[in-house]
């Protein structure tokens, strides 16, 4: 049951920071950019090939 409810929780955040990304008008690689991470790590991120994002990278994405 904390399984699922990790995974919706995780599928709401992958979806909310491609959501806010692309309201702010910026691509993967300028956002990585910014949050000073790889590129391929917020892929991953928003196509939820990383099931659970560290709280490191959540507060860089969210400061850039």
């Amino acid at each position: 049951m904390a399984d699922k409810q990790a995974n919706k929780t995780n599928n709401l955040l992958d979806k909310k920071i491609k959501e806010l990304r692309l309201k702010n008008n910026l691509f993967q690689d300028e956002l990585a950019r910014k949050a000073n991470f790889p590129y391929a790590t917020l892929t991953k991120i928003e196509v939820g090939v990383i099931k659970k994002s560290s709280v490191f990278v959540v507060a860089k994405i969210a400061k850039s």
